[in-house]
């Protein structure tokens, strides 16, 4: 009972979050306040009441129009807000049963819910930068760099509290935090690595670029908080699934009638590479044991 109901308030809270991260979707390229006016429609400019901004709710109501103009409501917000709230729950249950383990320690709870806040907090900049870069082509760095940072400190912190778990001991071992934080930055480093030096190959041969930073600034994240086989599985899953988005846009009939400008198109690799980043951070480690046994053979 205690975890579906601590599964149901995550998703409730990931709903939430999800709401005003479209408010910072709308307004981050635009230069805009994410504080202040309040949420307006960005047509006639009305100020929303407050049963006009429940997530999902609102937005199926009024069935994605707005009450007083009729300007159709981009599908983004909904999804936006169901990705926050059905990831957010599915963290909260997969962590909730170890949690209800009897009896805890302080320092349990603390190892156990650290790892799992930065779940929440990494899906959410996920999220926020696979649309980012799937609307605009735009990959901010007042996201990846704080990211980055905060990555690298909560890796290193849950290192050091395994560490501590194990032995019984109280939390003040600095050679275990720096064995964690360069731990931390080689992967960081690595992951960038590899996006910089497909740049670089691809620069090298058609004298363009193929790449941007952003990506290579995205995986250094992705690197921080999964560490390298966790973001190098991001990598994986990122290009195999935007390669297989090219070839069915390109299956469209529409898109074979305008394949020259087709193919000058870019393709937005970050968005994938988060998608990829969620899977890893939910489920890396069982695809990763499951890629293991299956090379074994």
């Amino acid at each position: 009972m205690i975890r579906i109901f601590g599964t149901v308030l995550a998703g409730l809270l990931g709903l939430a979050f999800g709401s005003f991260l479209n408010v910072c979707l709308s307004r981050w390229p635009e230069g805009e306040s994410v504080v202040k006016p309040r949420s307006h429609c960005r047509s006639c400019g009305r100020t929303l009441a407050w049963w006009e901004n429940l997530p999902l709710v609102s937005w199926l109501a009024f069935r994605g129009r707005c009450r007083t103009c009729g300007t159709t409501i981009s599908w983004r917000y909904p999804l936006v807000e169901l990705a926050v709230g059905v990831l957010w729950a599915a963290i909260a249950w997969r962590f909730l049963p170890g949690l209800m383990n009897v009896p805890l320690s302080a320092l349990d709870i603390a190892g156990d819910l650290l790892p799992n806040v930065g779940l929440l907090i990494l899906c959410w900049i996920l999220v926020a930068l696979a649309v980012l870069d799937a609307e605009h082509l735009w990959i901010p760095n007042s996201i990846t760099f704080p990211g980055i940072g905060i990555g690298l400190l909560l890796t290193s912190s849950h290192f050091l509290l395994m560490d501590a778990q194990a032995e019984g001991t109280h939390i003040s071992k600095l050679t275990t935090f720096m064995d964690g934080f360069l731990g931390s930055l080689i992967a960081i480093l690595v992951s960038a690595g590899i996006i910089l030096l497909i740049r670089w190959t691809y620069w090298f041969i058609r004298r363009r670029e193929g790449i941007g930073l952003g990506d290579a600034k995205l995986m250094a994240m992705l690197g921080a908080w999964l560490g390298l086989s966790g973001a190098l599985l991001s990598f994986g899953i990122g290009v195999v699934s935007g390669a297989l988005f090219a070839m069915v846009a390109l299956a469209v009939p529409t898109a074979r009638r305008q394949s020259e400008t087709w193919l000058a198109a870019k393709l937005p690799l970050g968005t994938f590479l988060c998608i990829g980043g969620i899977i890893s951070a939910l489920w890396g480690q069982p695809i990763i044991d499951a890629y293991k046994r299956w090379a074994a053979f």
